[in-house]
């Protein structure tokens, strides 16, 4: 049995920490000239200036249509998601006379303001796109009609759909006196008809509420739809159509569609005595908290409107009024439509070869030499094999794992149960606190504790998001511990789609620190004497600083210095004040920053070596990598690398149990530096720079002379497989990348 392959650590270092008790920051040198609250980007309207750039996907030429339409579909879920969560937080503070400002000094009222002019512009900018789309996917055979272009020949199939499927589970309510008010859910849609009796020309108004059980669109079958055509009409569209058939002796003066977002925010007070029955009451407050976005249809009557706003307390700051499509985000149900010319092509993840070379036995590749696995080009499936075949080994004696997000069908949660069942030791810290996945964690916490599994739900303040597997296994030289570390949850699904770095090894202090870390979790003790890891909120933070500080060092010595940092959000004003430092100081800064960014890059006295970039494309970057030149020019040999779970955001850092995991084997770490980072740094298709007034602007369009179209996901798409290759990297197996010619060589 060989040794895990460590660099020589006076080339990349070790992760020494003597003291992990959470201390204050060291001083840095740092020239910050902008007045405090000019030197940051708000971090709402960075939110917002990110999703315009998933919103332009959707009208990326490039694209299928069907995978254009998906793009407008995200748009508007993660508008939801970011109306549900963060306005209402800014909502809840104004409400309570809250002032105090956000980094880049704004009040919460002031945020609102700032966000409801963008919100109007980017509402506009989604129904334009998806009038486009409507008419494109028509030429190609899918028809996405209303109720006035529905074709003849679907009527009848139509109404008969209506009589049968729709009208008995659908609950007309007249909003009188006699008739209280009904609740409406978050995400709820309604209709609002406003009615005269025949008889006696009494107006009334009724409402419809559409039950969640029923799909947002209905498919007219082929057969009736026309040869080779999809035709969908909404449900909403079709009661519309067939209302007459609801209120017969009344004649319909008008009707008007509308939706309602909720605070879906989820608040633990410290005391709770009962975890798990404090989130299952959490959740169902959150179905009924306060109203923050009432969307209307354009032309929607003015006294039925009057009678919302009064019954869902709702101010008129918080209606959207739109001329086409409420609710962008069910256009996701259309996208599954089945036609795959009009989708990207197919693609199968590959299982990484070092474990096929050792006939699928996990543990035997792993005790050979470390493993990096890139997902989704590699399969999710080795991740799921190691609990497998740890459930399934004579040998292992324990099984250990955090689940932040673990998917409605997880075969990792399956897959600890089945270890549970057959005799090993098997603890999972599940996190409760994961947002919008309380109610499925909570299923599989008490599905994995029928089967005998040690359930820990962790820190009642902090989320668990570190992502660590530990595997105890009996061998000739006595116990050895096999650990997955991953950026990314244990989600079979979203492995699919986001990109992300499954770290295997066998390094007995890799091992010894993620038992420490464990135990952090499980029983509250504070590791001490940690070699490898880094642990939030305990030393992560200072670990960073001082990486950082090490490049200013080198910079001021006149040595190399340089920082390539791959991460989905940067928030942390401390964070991005020593970033600033080092540019004062001549280090060349290159960060790659899917979402969020309050740091600005550019600046002349602030941040003038800094440059930030955000990839969107087919896969969503999800993977966290921190790199260091560490002396040397990047990337090389001997550069600082590391990998984990944190953002640099105050919550991750300060809030949240995380890991940062350092590379010190020399075939990971040029795989994970010279592929996986250098490839981010080096995309052109998918990239977007963004500049120092808060816009961002396609690379591929910058006037960069010797920028080659360069396309990370293609490339790892079209590539032979990472795991296990480095000598590849010089034999020509793998194409080199190229810094100096931005492109594969």
């Amino acid at each position: 049995m060989s040794s895990p392959e460590i660099i020589d650590t006076d080339v990349v270092g070790s992760s020494e920490h003597p003291s992990v008790s959470a201390a204050s920051p060291p001083s840095v040198p740092q020239r910050i000239s902008a007045p405090e609250g000019e030197a940051y980007f708000n971090r709402e309207l960075s939110w917002l200036a990110f999703n315009e750039r998933v919103l332009a996907e959707a009208s990326n030429e490039r694209y299928p249509l069907l995978e254009r339409l998906r793009f407008l579909s995200i748009s508007g879920s993660n508008l939801d998601e970011f109306m549900m969560i963060r306005v209402a937080g800014l909502v809840g503070q104004a409400q309570r006379g809250i002032a105090r400002p956000a980094i880049d000094g704004r009040t919460p009222t002031q945020q609102l303001a700032a966000i409801r002019e963008k919100l109007a512009a980017i509402s506009a900018r989604q129904q334009n796109i998806f009038r486009e789309l409507h008419e494109l996917l028509a030429d190609a055979d899918i028809h996405i009609a209303d109720e006035q272009r529905v074709k003849r020949a679907a009527h009848q199939w139509l109404e008969a759909f209506f009589l049968e499927e729709i009208l008995p589970v659908i609950t007309p309510q007249a909003l009188d006196p006699a008739h209280p008010f009904p609740f409406v859910h978050n995400e709820g849609m309604g209709l609002l008809f406003t009615l005269t009796r025949d008889a006696d020309q009494e107006q009334i108004i009724e409402m419809i509420l559409i039950p969640t059980a029923l799909p947002r669109f209905v498919r007219v079958p082929g057969d009736i739809a026309g040869a080779g055509e999809a035709l969908y009409i909404s449900i909403a569209s079709l009661i519309q159509r067939y209302a007459k058939k609801l209120f017969p002796g009344f004649t319909i003066e008008g009707d008007g569609l509308f939706r309602v977002l909720r605070d879906s925010d989820i608040e633990i007070e410290e005391e709770a005595e009962d975890l798990v029955r404090t989130f299952r009451s959490a959740i169902q407050r959150r179905r009924r908290g306060q109203v923050i976005q009432l969307e209307l249809e354009d032309d929607f009557d003015p006294q039925a409107e009057g009678i919302l706003l009064e019954q869902l307390g709702v101010h008129e700051a918080a209606v959207i009024k739109t001329d086409g499509m409420i609710g962008i985000d069910g256009l996701s149900e259309i996208v599954d439509e089945d036609r795959p010319d009009l989708k990207f092509d197919a693609y199968s993840p590959r299982y990484p070869e070092r474990v096929r070379e050792h006939d699928g036995d996990v543990f035997s590749a792993i005790r050979e030499k470390d493993i990096v696995v890139h997902h989704p080009y590699e399969s999710f499936e080795v991740v799921v094999d190691f609990i497998r075949q740890a459930a399934a080994d004579p040998e292992v004696v324990a099984i250990k794992q955090t689940l932040y997000r673990a998917g409605a069908q997880s075969a990792v949660i399956n897959a600890l149960i089945e270890a549970a069942e057959s005799g090993k030791s098997v603890t999972a810290v599940v996190e409760l606190k994961a947002r919008f996945d309380e109610e499925q964690n909570l299923k599989w916490a008490t599905k994995l504790e029928r089967a005998g599994v040690q359930v820990i739900y962790g820190f009642t303040d902090w989320k668990t998001h570190a992502k660590i597997a530990m595997v105890m296994r009996r061998e000739d030289n006595g116990f050895r511990t096999y650990c997955h570390f991953g950026t990314g949850n244990y989600h079979p699904v979203t492995a699919k789609i986001y990109t992300d770095l499954s770290f295997f090894t066998a390094d007995p202090k890799l091992g010894q620190d993620a038992a420490k870390m464990m135990n952090f979790v499980t029983g509250y003790v504070e590791p001490s004497g940690l070699e490898r890891i880094a642990i939030a909120p305990l030393n992560l933070r200072e670990t960073i600083y001082e990486r950082i500080d090490a490049e200013i060092a080198n910079a001021a010595r006149g040595k190399p210095a340089a920082i390539w940092i791959k991460c989905n959000q940067i928030t942390d004003q401390g964070m991005i004040d020593r970033l600033y430092a080092a540019s004062d100081a001549g280090v060349s800064v290159e960060l790659v920053v899917r979402g969020i960014c309050c740091l600005k890059p550019g600046v002349p006295g602030l941040s003038e070596n800094i440059r930030v970039k955000s990839i969107i494309g087919r896969f969503l970057e999800h993977s966290r990598i921190y790199a260091f030149a560490n002396g040397e020019p990047l990337p090389g040999p001997g550069a600082r690398v590391y990998i984990g779970s944190a953002d640099l955001m105050g919550r991750n850092l300060d809030r949240r149990v995380e890991s940062l995991i350092p590379i010190l084997n020399r075939t990971v770490h040029d795989q994970v530096l010279q592929q996986v980072l250098l490839a981010n740094m080096l995309d052109v298709e998918q990239s977007w720079w963004l500049h120092a007034d808060g816009s961002y602007a396609r690379v591929e369009n910058a006037p960069e002379g010797d920028m080659k179209p360069f396309n990370c996901h293609r490339y790892f798409m079209t590539n032979p497989s990472l795991s296990g290759r480095g000598g590849a990297l010089e034999a020509g197996g793998v194409p080199k990348l190229s810094l100096r010619k931005g492109r594969a060589g």
